[in-house]
């Protein structure tokens, strides 16, 4: 069983960091808002940043987080276990 996540690019290349696409309030999947700049979740509303923290609930989570890296050419994820640089807390989802 496998999650998904959001690897996250930019002009600069890709985040150091991955996004779990799933909504913390009831668990539906998070999709990118192009128009709004926002993570926007379909099914009652909220929404997150392009970093993944909420910024409107009811959501009462930010979205997981996971590391990313190049192995031998090829992108892996690995386990978020310090703080959040959101919001500075310890890791609700380990």
């Amino acid at each position: 069983k496998g999650e998904t996540y959001y690897v996250i690019s930019t002009e600069e290349g890709i985040k150091d960091f991955a996004l779990l696409s799933v909504c913390t309030h009831l668990g539906c999947v998070v999709p990118w808002d192009k128009a709004k700049n926002k993570f926007c979740c379909p099914c009652h509303g909220s929404q997150y940043d392009e970093n993944g923290k909420v910024v409107r609930g009811p959501a009462p989570l930010s979205l997981a987080l996971a590391h990313t890296t190049t192995l031998n050419g090829n992108l892996a994820l690995f386990p978020w276990t310090e703080k959040d640089f959101r919001t500075e807390t310890d890791p609700w989802w380990n």
